[in-house]
This record gives C-alpha cells, sequence and structure tokens, in this order.
C-alpha cells in the first residue's frame, strides 16, 4: 500500500512531467524525419493542438510548432539562454547587494510574524507555479504526441505504432 501512494504522488511530480514532455518531443523528433513536409501544414486541421494553441501573434504552421516544442525541450534539458535575461540578472544583483547592505540595520525590526507570512505566502506562490507549469507541461507533452501522430498521418503511416 506504501508503495502504490508513493507511485501516484510520483506520477504527479515536476520531474515526472518534464520527463514525460522530454520524452514525447525526443520521439516526435525520432519520428519526425523530414520537418520541413510540415511546413505550410495548418494547425486548424488538428482540434486537439488547435483548441490549447490559439493565440493572437501565433497561428503558423506545423513546422513552427514542430520548432517550437524543440526549443521547449532545449530550455528544459540546458536552461533558458536569454542575454537580456542574464541583463537583469546582474542587474538584479547590483540592487540586491546594494538594499542588502541597506536594509540590514531596519531587518532587526522584521517580526517573526511577518516572516511567517512572508514564509507561507511564498510556499503558497511555489505551489500555484508548480501546478500551473505541471499544466502546461502536460498539455506540452499532448500536444507534441498529436504532431507526432498527425506527421504520420501526413506521410501515410498513421496506423503504424499506435
Amino acid at each position: 500500500m506504501m508503495q502504490l501512494t508513493e507511485t501516484t504522488a510520483q506520477k504527479n511530480s515536476l520531474f515526472n512531467a518534464m520527463n514525460r514532455f522530454i520524452g514525447a518531443v525526443n520521439n516526435m523528433d525520432q519520428t519526425v524525419m523530414v520537418p520541413s513536409l510540415l511546413r505550410d501544414v495548418p494547425l486548424e486541421e488538428d482540434r486537439e493542438m488547435t483548441s490549447s494553441l490559439k493565440s493572437e501573434e501565433d497561428e503558423g504552421d506545423m513546422y513552427s510548432y514542430y520548432q517550437l516544442l524543440k526549443s521547449i525541450r532545449r530550455d528544459i534539458e540546458w536552461g533558458v539562454r536569454c542575454a537580456a535575461a542574464d541583463e537583469r540578472r546582474k542587474e538584479s544583483m547590483k540592487i540586491t547587494r546594494m538594499n542588502s547592505s541597506a536594509s540590514s540595520s531596519s531587518s532587526a525590526s522584521f517580526s517573526s510574524e511577518e516572516e511567517e507570512e512572508e514564509d507561507e505566502d511564498l510556499q503558497k506562490q511555489f505551489q500555484y507555479h508548480l501546478t500551473g507549469l505541471q499544466g502546461v507541461l502536460s498539455k506540452l507533452t499532448q500536444q507534441a504526441n498529436s504532431l507526432t501522430k498527425r506527421y504520420k498521418q501526413e506521410i501515410g503511416i498513421g496506423g503504424w505504432g499506435q
């Protein structure tokens, strides 16, 4: 019984959600041997993908979505590599250093009640974002699987390996 509960909890872990997404994108990447065949194939034909894809700026084709999924996988595996983010991080560190030296005298007046509220707020924020991230990863996994299935149909092997 203990192991069954543990397995259920593990199924819902962020680590497993990331692994499922990465596995689905790896499968997609291995299946899609000629990505250029996805160019100009509209997303509209696949209701499963378009229901959660609809955005004003992203009306592209399956090829652009294929590239997007691979990019997200790369970001998960290697981290987000954005020069602007690096600059913001450096600037933030400068501000934090200046604030920490200035606020060290005022931190003594910070009550334990306020610290507990801040810790509780951080926990709520973490749980909120973790739940959101797991939901997004689940949808992206479904979409990678759907794109793989759709590619197979496009090249005429839709009945194999399903």
